[in-house]
């Protein structure tokens, strides 16, 4: 088949594969012994986009269905809020225009293609998100995201979870705009196979999280032991990055800018006091983020404690109470990220992900090869930690082994 790159010119290339595609990170992982190692990925994706005249049936308000499966037959804009960016590196990576033309035999494509990709990297378990859905939280009609979160968890939990030997989890979307939405969904799915909690995708500007209609989500979740994630993305088209002239200037501080916003919003009121058993992960910001906040907020709190009564502690201790995983991990500088992972307490707040198949994905190598990590380090981060959070039980004898070895093996 053809691809008609920059200027007219065709290239031929051939249908997408997604095991030969990923040919040297199996041998990297052969080399490195993976497969003693039990690994999780706490964030990888999926194009839910693809699979809109399945999801959108679900959804049970008749007129805003009618409306989504009209606007979708139209132009996918008209479902959900779009955002400008390249995030395909300008045509060059090519899984994107590529991805339908791969063949696949079972009755959830998703399930096949993930399964593909966790084989070639030695992943054992996988929390799949939505992509598209990232956005979700830009929607101008709150009544439309609680519909499209609804549709797209019942889809999740009742048509691809079900298939997937219990490989994939999920940390099911929650439509953060309607509080009372919210708990409803929480109590809907929360107890359904495969979900291991909730995320909340933090490109919302308006949204605070310390709202108290958002404190019996948070207990029901704290209740049932599910885990709370907060996903991060851009948004160039935001005031705040207006002035912005590259993708690369938006991209690289939109993912940690919202969870800086919402993770302040969440200590500063006390959240953490509040709800000490909720497990809560930061997810897809970087690291570096992390110490800055850190300082910044001690800093502002010594000088001011009588604004953050309920807390306890330093704000840092409380950010060392949650959760980070490591994509896109900022590598250039291994001094810095020591004190990162120091500052943070890396070896057990730290979780791999590798956010395939985005195109600036992690494979587990980029946590494995630091050569200053302990072996337990290692494999807290790349799966023993995760394992613990979701109960996620061994798949072979070494795994269980090592599971043990470093306190991490649940009853599941």
């Amino acid at each position: 088949m053809d691809l008609i790159a920059d200027r007219g010119r065709r290239v031929t290339v051939a249908e997408l594969n997604t095991t030969k595609l990923l040919a040297h990170a199996a041998e990297q992982a052969k080399q490195r012994k993976f497969d003693e190692m039990l690994i999780v990925d706490v964030d990888a994706h999926h194009y839910e986009n693809e699979n809109f005249a399945e999801i959108l049936p679900f959804m049970e308000n008749d007129v805003l269905k009618q409306l989504a499966l009209s606007g979708r037959a139209k132009s996918r804009g008209t479902v959900m809020p779009q955002s400008v960016g390249y995030q395909d590196m300008g045509g060059r990576v090519t899984r994107y225009p590529l991805r339908a033309s791969e063949k696949t035999t079972h009755k959830v494509r998703d399930i096949e293609l993930g399964h593909r990709w966790m084989d070639a990297m030695s992943v054992d378990y996988s929390c799949l998100f939505p992509t598209g859905m990232l956005s979700i939280g830009l929607h101008p009609q709150a009544e439309m995201e609680v519909e499209l979160c609804w549709a797209y968890n019942r889809w999740l939990t009742e048509v691809v979870l079900p298939e997937n030997t219990g490989r994939f989890f999920s940390m099911l979307c929650l439509p953060f705009n309607d509080p009372d939405a919210a708990f409803r969904q929480v109590e809907t799915f929360g107890g359904r196979k495969g979900v291991g909690g909730f995320m909340v995708t933090t490109v919302r500007p308006k949204t605070a999280v310390h709202d108290n209609r958002y404190m019996k989500t948070y207990r029901a979740l704290e209740e049932r032991g599910l885990v709370l994630s907060f996903h991060s993305g851009p948004n160039w088209g935001d005031h705040t990055f207006q002035s912005c002239n590259r993708f690369l200037s938006a991209h690289a501080l939109g993912f940690s800018w919202y969870n800086i916003i919402h993770c302040t919003n969440w200590i500063v009121n006390g959240i953490g006091e509040r709800f000490p058993k909720l497990p809560v992960i930061w997810i897809e910001a970087g690291l570096a983020w992390i110490p800055f906040v850190m300082q910044r907020i001690d800093h502002e709190y010594m000088l001011r404690p009588s604004e953050a009564p309920l807390l306890k502690k330093k704000p840092s201790d409380y950010m060392r109470d949650m959760y980070y995983t490591t994509q896109p991990m900022e590598i250039q500088d291994h001094e810095a990220m020591q004190t990162t992972f120091r500052m943070m307490n890396a070896e057990t707040q730290l979780l791999y992900a590798s956010d395939y198949p985005h195109w600036d994905f992690d494979l587990p190598s980029t946590v494995s090869d630091l050569p200053w990590l302990s072996e337990k380090a290692k494999h807290n981060i790349l799966g023993g930690t995760a394992a613990r959070l979701f109960k996620l039980p061994p798949r072979n004898d070494k795994q269980r082994e090592n599971l043990q070895r470093f306190g991490n093996l649940t009853a599941a």
